[in-house]
């Protein structure tokens, strides 16, 4: 079997304008009810999405906005399917640290990443999910994001030139043959940052462009020599084995504007939770610009399956 984006769910895909993450953690009151209440989920899933997509179709060109990602984390694989070959790369993240800051882990164990061009159908979408999954999990985290001026990061940067170009991002995203059991599938690494939007906003555009690498008006990255030993794009910047690792980078701005709590919901999907777990041990490692001003909420590491993958479990085959 060989790699087909057409199997995979939307993990390489744009990040839309209305976004809702969703954490659950499992009740873990009987396994044999859970595991059940899973199968019956991971059918119904896919037929709630198929029929949101229908109704949500544009009338002039019979396509949807309607995006999702559903997964698990280690602890819930192992849980919930025991005898099943568990993706080589899955592990609970534990959390990372460095010389003055650190990356927490903060559990979970069902993940959802909804987007649209409709709020509507992205209500109507978890709405219809916790329906079949509200016995057997409680929410963890509910975060609701949207799309910022140009989609641009709530920092006021272009978001996403770091990022494969979208005629080679599966490629980046989805499992291959090194895992024969869950080609298409997807690591998803879930962070939630909270800014001090204060102090960053009292920088000058200068100062702003060093620390992140870039020129905030025209995107144009800096020469190193102009860039703070720091800055972001220097400090998430990975190789191995001489060669340039990428991920599929999605930052979703969410806020409470009067309350003043704004932030950056992280999502990075990857063939390799190796390359996101690297990039994010040297941004701690180099004191990254961006954690000086804000405080990580969470993070947590999800499987994301295959479609086939999603029917074999609906299938008790897992």
């Amino acid at each position: 079997m060989t790699v087909d984006a057409s199997q995979a769910q939307d993990v390489w895909k744009d990040i839309g304008e209305h976004v809702q993450f969703t954490v659950l953690k499992l009740k873990r009151q009987d396994q044999a009810s859970d595991r059940e209440a899973i199968q019956e989920f991971a059918d119904r899933y896919q037929a709630i999405l198929r029929s949101l997509k229908i109704r949500d179709a544009d009338p002039k060109t019979g396509r949807s906005s309607l995006k999702a990602s559903f997964g698990f984390s280690s602890d819930a694989f192992e849980y919930l399917f025991p005898d099943a070959p568990k993706p080589k790369e899955l592990e609970n993240f534990t959390g990372l640290k460095g010389p003055k800051y650190s990356m927490p882990g903060t559990g979970g164990d069902l993940f959802f990443h909804l987007r649209a061009s409709n709020e509507a159908v992205v209500y109507e979408a978890q709405t219809q999910f916790m329906h079949f999954l509200k016995d057997i999990a409680e929410v963890q985290d509910e975060t609701k994001g949207f799309r910022y001026f140009e989609g641009r990061a709530i920092i006021g940067f272009v978001d996403g030139t770091e990022a494969p170009q979208i005629e080679d991002a599966a490629g980046y995203a989805l499992i291959g043959d090194e895992d024969e059991n869950y080609i298409n599938g997807s690591y998803a690494f879930a962070q939630k940052w909270l800014h001090d939007m204060d102090f960053w906003n009292k920088m000058k555009t200068e100062q702003q462009e060093r620390a992140v690498g870039r020129e905030k008006f025209t995107d144009l990255e800096l020469e190193d020599e102009d860039k703070m030993p720091n800055a972001h794009n220097v400090s998430s910047n990975i190789e191995i084995d001489g060669e340039e690792q990428k991920i599929v980078r999605m930052n979703v701005p969410f806020s409470d504007p009067a309350s003043g709590k704004t932030g950056t919901y992280f999502i990075g999907y990857a063939r390799h939770w190796e390359v996101t777990k690297k990039m994010c041990q040297q941004m701690v490692d180099t004191s990254d610009f961006l954690l000086t001003f804000s405080t990580l909420l969470s993070g947590q590491l999800f499987f994301i399956p295959s479609r086939l993958t999603l029917d074999a479990i609906a299938d008790g085959e897992l």
